[in-house]
Formats: C-alpha cells, sequence, structure tokens
C-alpha cells in the first residue's frame, strides 16, 4: 500500500492506493483560514500539522490497516506562498498562501520602475507571476515585516513543511522552484528571478531541489508516535497540486489534455518540453518524469455553482443532493440555453486566461423577458464549458482527449458537456483523491516498484466514464460559444476603454 497525502487551501486529504494504484481508502478534514485583512489569505500552521496528524490516524483507523503495510509515503498541496521556519524550525509567522494578494501594490512599484518585469519573469518561468508565488511573497516580507526574514533559516511551502515535520529534511522540488518564480528549462530556481524582485540576498533561505519521484528521507520516531505510522517508512519529495492531479489522472504523454475542474478551472496540454508560447500568458508547471503542462486556468471553476445556489436557486441549496437537483434543473432548458450566455469571471481576482484582466467580473447577456432560472442555470454550466474550449485553443487546442478530474467530472451532465462543447472526448478517472494518488506514485517509483511514473501512470490508470462529443448539439454549442466570446471581448473592451 502506498500513502498519498494532499495538503489543501481549506481541506486536508489522505488516501491510499494498493499497489495497483486503486484507491482503497480516503479520510479528510476541513480547515478554516485565518482572519485577515482583505486580500490576504492564511492558514495556521501548527494547526494545519496537527489536522494532518489526525487525518493520517482516522485514515488508519477507518481502513484498519497495519501502518507496517504502508511500504511509502508521498505528499502534494497547494503551491507556493511562504512558510518560515527560524533555526530551531518553528513557524515565525502564520504561513501565506498561493491566493494571497497583499504584494500588489509592491508588484505595480517594480512595473512601474520596470515595464518588462513580467515579461523577464516568464521569460524563465512559463508562466505569468502570481501575487502569492514565493519570491513577491518574500519582498513583501522584506518590506513589511524584516524582522521575520532576519530570524528565518528556511521559507518552505504546504507540502514541504508536512514533509519536514514527517522526515526532518528540508527540501522542494522542481515543480515549487520553476513557479517561485523560477526557470521551467533547468526546473530549479534561478537567481536573476530574485533580482528582478529585489531579494537577491534571501535566496539563501529557499530549499535544495530535487524530483518528485525520489526518496526525502523516512518517517522519524517523533512522526510515528504522532500519526500512528511506522518509523523508517520512506517518505518521497513529491510534487506540487496540480503537477500530482495530472499524475493521479494517469496523464504523462505529450499531447494529453488534462482539465482540473474543482475551486478553479486549470486547463493544460502536456509537452515533453518547456513550452513558453503563447508569450506571457498561462502557467507552466514541471510535472515529474520530465514533463511540462503548459496551462490556462480560468480561476472561477465549481465557485461558480455555490454562487449559483445561493443567489439563485436558495430552495435547491437548502434541500438534499443541492448539486444534482441543480444540474438536472439545468437539464430542463436546451443545449445553448436558449440565447442566453455567461460569462464565467466570478472572482475578485478576475481572470488569468486566456488573457488578463484583474478587473474582470462575470455577466449574463441576452436575458430577455422570455427566459427562465433554467436558462440561466445552464448557461452557468455552458460558460465555465465555453471557458475551458477557450482556454485550450489559447494552447494550441486538444489533439486526442481530455482527462477530467475535480469536483466537477462527478456530473455526468456536465461531462458531456464538456464533451458536446470541446468536441473532445472527455475520460472520467476511477477515484476521487487525484492528487492525492498522484504523491502516492511518485512515493512507489522512489521505493523502485515502478522503473518510471510513465510506468506507474499507464499500470496504475482505470477509466470510470468516457463521454464523446454528440454532433447533434455542436451547432447550438458553436453559437453559444461565438455568444460567449463577444461577452468576453465586449466585458474586456469596456475596461479597456474606461482605463484609457
Amino acid at each position: 500500500m502506498y500513502l498519498g497525502i494532499d495538503i489543501g487551501t481549506s481541506v486536508i486529504k489522505a488516501a491510499l492506493f494498493d499497489t495497483d494504484g486503486r484507491q482503497k481508502a480516503e479520510a479528510s478534514e476541513r480547515m478554516s483560514l485565518l482572519e485577515a485583512p482583505l486580500g490576504w489569505s492564511e492558514l495556521d500552521g501548527e494547526a494545519t500539522w496537527h489536522t494532518t496528524i489526525r487525518v493520517i490516524r482516522q485514515l488508519l483507523e477507518e481502513a484498519a490497516l497495519d501502518p507496517a503495510r504502508i511500504k511509502a509515503i508521498g505528499v502534494t498541496g497547494v503551491m507556493v506562498g511562504a512558510w518560515p521556519l527560524d533555526e530551531n524550525d518553528k513557524l515565525l509567522r502564520p504561513p501565506i498562501l498561493w491566493n494571497d494578494a497583499r504584494a500588489q501594490d509592491l508588484v505595480d512599484e517594480l512595473l512601474a520602475e520596470n515595464p518588462d518585469l513580467i515579461s523577464s519573469v516568464f521569460a524563465h518561468s512559463g508562466s505569468v507571476m502570481q501575487l502569492g508565488c514565493t519570491l513577491p511573497v518574500i519582498a513583501w516580507l522584506a518590506r513589511h515585516e524584516p524582522h521575520v526574514l532576519a530570524q528565518a533559516r528556511h521559507i518552505l511551502t504546504a507540502k514541504d513543511f508536512i514533509r519536514y515535520r514527517l522526515t526532518g529534511a528540508i527540501a522542494t522540488d522542481e515543480s515549487e522552484a520553476a513557479m517561485a518564480p523560477g526557470s521551467a528549462v533547468t526546473r530549479d530556481f534561478h537567481p536573476d528571478q530574485a533580482k528582478h524582485l529585489g531579494i537577491g540576498e534571501y535566496v539563501h533561505l529557499l530549499s535544495p531541489v530535487a524530483r518528485g519521484e525520489t526518496l526525502a528521507g523516512a518517517v522519524t520516531d517523533d512522526a510515528a508516535e504522532a500519526t500512528g505510522l511506522k518509523p523508517g517508512t520512506p517518505v518521497a519529495i513529491g510534487t506540487g497540486d496540480t503537477s500530482a492531479c495530472v499524475l493521479g489522472a494517469g496523464a504523462h504523454k505529450p499531447g494529453q489534455a488534462v482539465s482540473v475542474l474543482g475551486t478553479t478551472c486549470l486547463n493544460g496540454v502536456l509537452f515533453d518540453r518547456a513550452m513558453y508560447e503563447p508569450r506571457d500568458l498561462g502557467l507552466l508547471f514541471i510535472v515529474p518524469g520530465r514533463r511540462w503542462m503548459k496551462s490556462m486556468v480560468n480561476v472561477a471553476g465549481t465557485t461558480v455553482l455555490d454562487w449559483c445556489l445561493e443567489a439563485l436557486c436558495p430552495d435547491i441549496a437548502s434541500a438534499a443532493a443541492p448539486y444534482e437537483r441543480l444540474g438536472a434543473l439545468a437539464e430542463t432548458s436546451s443545449p445553448g440555453a436558449n440565447g442566453v450566455s455567461f460569462v464565467p469571471y466570478l472572482s475578485a481576482s478576475g481572470v488569468i486566461a486566456p488573457r488578463i484582466e484583474p478587473k474582470a467580473r462575470a455577466s449574463f447577456n441576452g436575458l430577455a423577458p422570455h427566459h427562465t432560472r433554467a436558462d440561466m442555470v445552464r448557461s452557468i454550466y455552458e460558460g465555465l464549458a465555453y471557458a475551458i474550449r477557450d482556454c485550450f485553443e489559447a494552447v494550441g487546442g486538444v489533439k486526442s482527449s481530455i482527462r477530467l478530474v475535480g469536483g466537477g467530472a462527478r456530473s455526468p451532465f456536465w461531462s458531456q458537456m464538456i464533451a458536446d462543447v470541446t468536441g473532445a472526448p472527455v475520460e472520467v478517472p476511477e477515484g476521487t483523491q487525484f492528487g492525492a494518488k498522484g504523491a502516492a506514485l511518485c512515493a512507489a517509483v522512489a521505493v523502485g516498484d515502478f522503473a518510471s511514473l510513465d510506468e506507474a501512470c499507464d499500470k496504475t490508470f482505470e477509466l470510470k466514464h468516457s463521454y464523446v462529443p454528440s454532433p447533434g448539439t455542436r451547432d447550438a454549442y458553436d453559437a453559444g460559444f461565438a455568444r460567449f466570446k463577444a461577452g468576453s471581448e465586449a466585458a474586456l473592451g469596456g475596461l479597456r476603454a474606461v482605463a484609457d
């Protein structure tokens, strides 16, 4: 058995997988972000560790598993941000997360001095730098909390902190280093990136970089006593949550497309080289096994359904099985939502793909007196499907099929719609915890149970559902996509006009 641990923004998850990659048990526990000023996102780091302990113990208890049967452990989690440790390896402040925006003013100042900053960063990383990335967060700390950096000996990320607590080893992986931002080519940190942000003196705080499918160390006696795991159990370096989901979905071949339809909606295509096109747009994720995934992310994913339930369908939200009922309501409208279009930029941070506009907001278009609530609800589902098509077209389109994971993949109605809208078959893998599975596969390779991650992905992939595009809906969805594009361009054009 292999154990995969996934440190999410608000949920800690763990799952057990057998040697064929089948998910045998899972456990999870929610956590709350700390109260903080608007735009800040912080966790209680010690509470995160203790929640992880409880989740591991719950998993072992519910699975009635002898910990000695666990051959190896892999850890994944939300990427970047900053978890600063002092010389006694204690957290110096609450960890700052990936979705934190406190560095906005600082980055704006740097852009005023150097308008090419974002392009210069992209030239190495292949990604548009996000405010919650590790380096801009360090830059903010250097300006506003220099005492933290003066006392710091290491700056970790979420999974690296939990793995450190398990093993006592300080390390990070290639995915975190490149997204810090670093270099997508060397799959490491890059000194020029720190210089761009004026923090060259702090690069010594960054962790040594190793491949995700190699060993970091083993469970210590203290960690074993806390978690119930067996002392000496091997622990892999692991990888960031996006890369882990890709591996967990069994995707590793160049040209394969993956959509992660969760809180955000990430859509990417795998390459066997660092892919920088289109320039200054999207994110380039490092995937263990010498792969790269060029990705476009619509910041709002399944959160649009949560908003829909609360704002438009409170009666459904308070009933049993609300998401199933919401999908059933949407199905009573026809493909194309009878002309209603929804642009799903429902995020306070606007949109980052396939265009960048922090002030972009969601909108309904084409509403008329004859339209119903069902039309509006269906247009929301379609809006996310159109956004997926829009994102894939920006990276050259889908050449084969789309591996779909995340909460949205549980909906047959939505999965079929995505196939129809994109014109590509949609494959939903067996399982639920794909991030944990990807981490577990890194561990299985690290202990030599598979020769490579390519082999691990091939031998452990199991298809649950497949959806083939329906020719009968193509015209309706092509027309709907055209309306979506017009609505998107009109909204962004209006913002540009106001700015001018």
